[in-house]
């Protein structure tokens, strides 16, 4: 590629400034911006209350005395 060749850069005027186009990207549509939130992972909408019961109740777990030798419930 010589200089004779060379496409001059191309640019669009933007509310942040004048913005250089580069060759072969295409702009972030907002197309494109929803395609990505639907994609993302879903969010709770409040807080998740803990869960204490049964196999995930980390105060049972503390238990340890029944576990120990000479000691009766």
């Amino acid at each position: 590629m010589s200089a004779r060749d060379a496409v001059p850069p191309q640019s669009e005027p933007t509310p942040q400034g004048e913005q250089m186009l580069v060759p072969g990207v295409r702009p972030v549509t907002t197309r494109d911006r929803l395609g990505l939130l639907i994609d993302a992972p879903m969010r709770p909408r409040a807080a998740q209350k803990p869960l204490d019961v049964g196999l995930f109740d980390e105060a049972a777990r503390n238990q340890l005395d029944r576990f120990q030798r000479g000691v009766l419930p």
